[in-house]
């Protein structure tokens, strides 16, 4: 196997599980439900999440999200039912008692803490507010919910949650503008994400043509050695299959480096958890850059080899890298800038289609180098990744106070939208944004499966090939002609 697929293994290996569960972790919903906060008369609201779209002087600003309480009127759930209402700074600052200012319909924007959120907004109410926006003291949003014995609940306005850094931003505005409005509305997502469906389709499509990438080059490989075998001996000797594990560059999966597979991965996984910043993911983006070039390199010369079979199979040797196609050295430069793009403009609103090609590539690549050789191998290799999953997302939160999983994934410690590892596609017909994703690890792993389903399946037909034409063979022998000694005498 050469140096460049060697490091490419080694990359997925160490990051792949880890990233098996990041389309479950990070998927949220904008009504959420908790168990520990019962529903009663006057508190029954569901969790949901609030858009606050901002106006500066007439002008349209910045949107921030916040979550409604569980007790007060609910959030219209459409935009042209929201009304644009004037914002007022609260005096005092944690409308924990009689407002000095009077309000007529406005919002107030108070500080958390002193008292309960009740007690806030029958404070807001009292004074003549139509919604009351609850300044949170983290960064975090937080659920407003109602105390057991309080009985105070007769709420007609609402009250929304915003996070500190968006509550800093609006008394800003407040302190430099002469009018700031706002307008509160939950809007529903739609029931068919059409962006789930078009990456299901994108993740079964990419299992789908590795898998009969690896079965086919299994097939090759076995044709070409029958045809060597048969050119050495006239009887088809009685030799082992060679399409698996005689496929050049090929890496075999034993049961030892399945469960060192998950081993391994914990322990990256911890590193990241401990050592999670903002360098840290941009050295995850330099490795994933680098397994993206040698992934689109190989799928890329894989594909023009067949127009340019010359190119493809005229080799030169390169310090470093050994005999190295012509083909191959065409292809690097194109390959090597396309990550390199996708790397300075990641932030960018299309950068997802530069990491989608880039990750389908390797996916590819990696499922033509790594196989399960049977089906004890991958029922191990799948078992340990699901007790791997069921660990680091639900039982981690014993022993770390939080899914370890759900915080690497959504990279809360560092400043970033988190790891590169995944496939993603904007909700576009999503009035809420963000993307649909799902990790590398959801798709390579029942992928390696797939893979040598097909390629057992291709096996079996080599070999009732292999023994039909033995018979064939055999046959040919026993009716050939013979001819007695008296008749070739009297030919003589």
């Amino acid at each position: 196997m050469d140096l460049r697929r060697v490091c490419c293994v080694i990359f997925v290996c160490a990051v792949v599980i880890v990233v098996s569960t990041i389309s479950s972790v990070t998927a949220g919903d904008i009504v959420q439900d908790d168990d520990s906060a019962p529903k009663k008369p006057g508190c029954e609201n569901d969790f949901v999440l609030v858009k606050v779209q901002t106006w500066v002087n007439g002008i349209e600003d910045g949107e921030f999200v916040g979550v409604g309480a569980r007790f007060g009127k609910p959030i219209v759930s459409k935009e042209k039912n929201a009304n644009q209402t004037h914002l007022t700074l609260s005096d005092p600052r944690d409308c924990c008692s009689t407002l000095k200012n009077k309000l007529a319909g406005d919002i107030i924007l108070v500080h958390r803490g002193n008292c309960k959120f009740t007690k806030k907004t029958n404070v807001a109410q009292a004074a003549g507010a139509s919604a009351v926006l609850i300044i949170n003291n983290e960064k975090e949003l937080f659920k407003m919910v109602c105390e057991p014995d309080e009985t105070d609940l007769d709420i007609d306005i609402p009250a929304v949650m915003i996070p500190q850094d968006a509550g800093t931003s609006l008394e800003k505005m407040l302190t430099n503008s002469s009018s700031v409005s706002v307008q509160l509305y939950s809007p529903q997502r739609p029931l068919v994400d059409i962006a789930e469906v078009f990456l299901w389709l994108m993740a079964v499509g990419t299992i789908l043509c590795a898998s009969y990438w690896s079965a086919w080059s299994a097939r090759e490989a076995a044709i070409e050695q029958d045809k060597l075998l048969k050119d050495a001996s006239d009887e088809f000797p009685d030799a082992k299959d060679g399409g698996a594990s005689g496929a050049s560059g090929v890496v075999d999966i034993n049961t030892t480096s399945a469960v060192l597979f998950v081993v391994v991965a914990s322990c990256f996984l911890i590193i990241l958890y401990k050592l999670m910043s903002f360098w840290f993911v941009e050295l995850l983006v330099v490795l994933f850059c680098i397994g993206g070039v040698e992934g689109l390199q190989t799928c890329l010369v894989a594909l023009l080899s067949r127009w340019f079979k010359r190119t493809g199979q005229s080799f030169i040797k390169v310090p470093f890298f050994g005999a190295v196609s012509y083909l191959t050295l065409a292809v690097s430069p194109f390959c090597i800038a396309f990550a390199v793009v996708w790397a300075v403009y990641r932030d960018a609103s299309f950068a997802w289609i530069g990491q989608d090609i880039l990750g389908i590539a390797l996916i590819i690549t990696v499922l033509q180098i790594v196989r399960v050789p049977n089906l004890k191998v991958g029922t191990v290799l799948l078992g340990c990744a699901f007790l791997y999953d069921i660990f680091w997302v639900f039982v981690s939160k014993k022993l770390f106070h939080e899914s370890v999983m759900i915080v690497v994934a959504r990279g809360d410690k560092s400043g970033e939208d988190g790891i590169p590892m995944l496939l993603k596609i904007p909700r576009m017909f999503d009035p809420w944004g963000g993307y649909s994703i799902i990790g590398f690890g959801d798709i390579l792993l029942p992928g390696l499966l797939i893979a040598f389903s097909l390629r057992d399946i291709f096996n079996i037909g080599n070999k009732e090939r292999r023994s039909q034409d033995f018979v064939d063979q055999r046959r040919s022998r026993k009716t050939m002609p013979t001819y007695p000694t008296s008749t070739l005498g009297r030919i003589e």
